[in-house]
């Protein structure tokens, strides 16, 4: 294949294994998490170009770091997850900053990292995202019950005897690997837009958590392809366009939302205005009779 069909496969790919754990990040409010992972595994891509070494594999290995040093920060006394999070975002991307600024000539484009290069991405590339998005297909499948229990009713999934750091881990390894797959094609700093935003777009949309799981794929899927042929006919970067689409897919789903919204609460008022009118009818027949 040319570069613009691996460019096209490869969005695909990750645009569905995105929306598949954005699905996942959305339902377990975890979207500042991901958002500051994006950013702190930044300085691994770094590290792991200086040192000659693949960026997936740097940023993985800073992503693990990043994992333990933010559950420490929560775990200290008046602190929290939220504020672990902001910590870690900035810290790590300004760590990332420092290493780009104190080795300039990086045999890479530092560039790439933060706003991907979707037309230089692999076959190695394509093959790791699908792999990731088998592993989350299966654990979604496997693990399914599990995963909703402990989203919408932590108290009674621990009542019931269940230990929730597995589920915990799980939902982590996900949502890990899903930011160093996406690093290559829309960067360290749109990656959270294409995770959110589908999984945010479906859940305007959907009726059930099934739907959810299902449409995020495909909305991610869709974004990424849209976004690839935008940024070839505008003559643009693919990362940014990639995002924008995601977040004009959950615009679009929210306008739909609202008009849906609004459609059933006229016809609601609509009958209990037809109700009000043939009980009044009712009492004025009864009256003379």
């Amino acid at each position: 294949m040319d570069y613009f069909s691996t460019a096209l496969l490869a969005a695909t790919v990750i645009g569905a294994l995105c929306g598949l754990v954005g699905s996942l990040v959305v339902l377990r409010r975890r979207t500042f998490f991901a958002q500051a992972l994006t950013h702190a595994t930044f300085p691994g891509a770094v590290a792991a170009a200086m040192l000659g070494l693949s960026i997936p594999l740097g940023a993985f290995v800073a992503s693990i770091a990043i994992v333990g040093i933010m559950t420490l920060i929560g775990r200290v006394r008046r602190q929290g997850s939220q504020v672990a999070s902001g910590i870690v975002l900035t810290a790590g991307f300004a760590l990332g900053v420092l290493l780009q600024a104190l080795n300039p000539s990086l045999p890479v484009h530092v560039d790439s990292f933060l706003v991907g290069s979707i037309l230089t991405t692999t076959g190695s590339d394509i093959g790791l995202a699908a792999g990731v998005l088998g592993i989350a297909v299966v654990a979604t499948v496997f693990f399914g019950k599990e995963l909703l229990f402990s989203t919408f009713d932590p108290n009674g999934y621990r009542a019931a005897g269940y230990r929730e750091w597995p589920v915990e881990l799980l939902t982590l390894g996900l949502i890990t690997a899903t930011v160093v797959t996406a690093m290559p094609a829309v960067g360290a700093i749109l990656a959270i837009a294409l995770i959110a935003a589908p999984a945010a777009a479906a859940r305007l949309l959907a009726r059930t958590v099934g739907q959810i799981l299902v449409a995020a794929p495909v909305l991610g899927a869709a974004a990424g392809i849209i976004g690839v042929l935008l940024s070839r006919a505008l003559d643009v970067a693919a990362g940014p366009a990639i995002a924008l689409t995601a977040a004009a897919f959950f615009l679009l789903a929210l306008a739909v939302r609202q008009l849906r919204t609004r459609a059933g609460s006229s016809r609601a008022a609509g009958s209990s205005r037809t109700a009000a009118g043939r009980a009044g009818t009712r009492a004025s027949l009864g009256w003379k009779a």
